[in-house]
C-alpha cells in the first residue's frame, strides 16, 4: 500500500485525524459487533457521565513497521487486561481481550498507510477507550457505553528522542494510595496537568510524583514510570499502590533479566537514596525509553551518568525492548502480534 506522503521523521507527539476509527457501543447488558467509521467527532448526551463523574478510561499501545515491510503490535493482550482491571475499577463493563485485540487490528489495517515505515524513527499510536454514556444526572453508573479505538502516526514523546533531560520532584499528588493510580483513567491525568505545567516552567520536562502517604519514595515520573540502574548492575523500579502497572516496565524488568543477564527488583525507591544509581530512566509507551539525567529535590540536583548522554545499560535496554517491538530482536512467546 502506498504510504502518506509525511515526512514522517520530523512528526511529534500530536493528534492527526486519520482515515478509520472503531466504535462499539454497550447496551441492554452486552456490547454489539462494533465498526469501523470515518467520523471522529462523538455524540453523547449531556448526561454522560464520562462529563460530569469521570466514568471513563482508557489506553495507549503502538503499532510497528518492521524492515520486510509487515505491521506487528506489542503485547496488546496485556493493553486489553489493563483496560479490563480500569473498566471495573470504575463500574464499567469490561471488552473482552479479543475484541479489543481484534479493534485494534481493525483499525491498524484500516490506516495501513499512515503505518509509518520502517527505520523512520515514527511509529503508530493506539488510543482505546471506554466512556460512560446516556441520559443520566445522579452519581451512579452510567445505562450505556461507548468502546472505541483510533490511532495516528507519532514521533518521540518529548523533543530530543533518545537524549537525557531533567525532571523536580513536585509537593503536589497525582493519585491517592489506595485509590485509581494503578487503573488508566482521566482523573489521574488531569491531577497532574498543574504540577507538569510548574515543572516545564521551571525549565525541566516534567516532574516526580513521591508516595501521597509520606512523600518519601518515588512513584512516577510525569505519566512514565522511573526505573534506576545500581552501580552494582541491578534493575530497580518502585513498588506501589498508586502506581499505574506499565506494560513498558514489566517488559523492561524481563528483557534486564533474560537479555542483559540483570537483576530485576521491584521495591521502595527513596528519593533520598537515588544516589545509588548510575543511571535511570522514565518509561511507557509514548516514549519507551526517556533516560533521566538528573532529578532536582528541595532545590538540590543530582545527576545519573550524564545530564547530555545516555548510559550504556538504558541505552542497551531500549535497543534490546525497541529491537523486539520493531521485529530486530526475537521477542520473548507470545508478546508479537502480526497484522496481517
Amino acid at each position: 500500500m502506498q504510504k502518506k506522503d509525511i515526512k514522517w521523521s520530523e512528526l511529534g507527539f500530536s493528534y492527526i485525524k486519520t482515515d478509520k476509527r472503531y466504535i462499539s457501543y454497550w447496551k441492554d447488558g452486552k456490547w454489539d459487533d462494533g465498526q469501523l467509521v470515518e467520523d471522529n467527532k462523538i455524540s453523547i448526551s449531556e448526561g454522560s457521565t464520562c462529563l460530569h463523574y469521570g466514568q471513563e478510561c482508557f489506553e495507549g499501545l503502538k503499532a510497528y513497521g518492521t524492515k520486510d515491510g509487515g505491521i506487528q503490535l506489542f503485547r496488546p493482550d496485556e493493553n486489553a487486561k489493563r483496560m479490563q482491571k480500569s473498566c471495573e475499577k470504575v463500574m464499567m463493563p469490561a471488552v473482552p481481550v479479543e475484541k479489543f485485540i481484534d479493534a485494534c487490528m481493525q483499525v491498524v489495517k484500516a490506516n495501513e498507510a499512515w503505518v509509518p515505515p520502517y527505520g523512520s524513527g515514527a511509529t503508530f499510536y493506539l488510543r482505546p477507550y471506554v466512556i460512560g454514556i446516556g441520559d443520566n444526572i445522579g452519581v451512579k453508573p452510567a445505562p450505556e457505553y461507548i468502546f472505541g479505538v483510533f490511532g495516528m502516526p507519532v514521533g518521540p514523546y518529548f523533543k530530543g528522542g533518545m537524549n537525557p533531560v531533567n525532571f523536580v520532584t513536585t509537593d503536589e499528588d497525582r493519585a491517592a494510595p489506595h485509590g485509581t493510580g494503578k487503573n488508566k483513567v482521566g482523573g489521574n491525568y488531569a491531577a497532574s496537568l498543574h504540577s507538569h505545567h510548574d515543572a516545564v516552567a521551571k525549565g525541566f520536562a516534567d516532574c516526580i510524583y513521591l508516595d501521597p502517604a509520606t512523600h518519601t519514595k518515588i512513584d512516577e515520573v510525569g505519566a512514565a514510570n522511573f526505573f534506576g540502574i545500581t552501580k552494582d548492575n541491578k534493575f530497580i523500579t518502585p513498588h506501589s499502590t498508586s502506581i499505574l502497572p506499565s506494560i513498558t516496565r514489566i517488559s523492561l524488568m524481563q528483557v534486564a533479566k533474560e537479555y542483559l543477564g540483570m537483576e530485576a527488583i521491584e521495591t521502595d525507591v527513596y528519593i533520598d537514596q537515588i544516589d545509588q544509581f548510575a543511571e535511570a530512566g522514565a518509561c511507557g509507551t509514548a516514549a519507551v525509553i526517556t533516560p533521566i539525567g538528573g532529578i532536582e529535590h528541595k532545590g538540590n540536583m543530582h545527576v545519573f551518568h550524564s545530564q547530555t548522554e545516555v548510559g550504556p545499560v538504558t541505552r542497551k535496554l531500549y535497543e534490546t525492548l525497541y529491537g523486539i517491538q520493531m521485529g530486530d530482536v526475537n521477542p520473548p512467546e507470545g508478546w508479537i502480534y502480526k497484522v496481517n
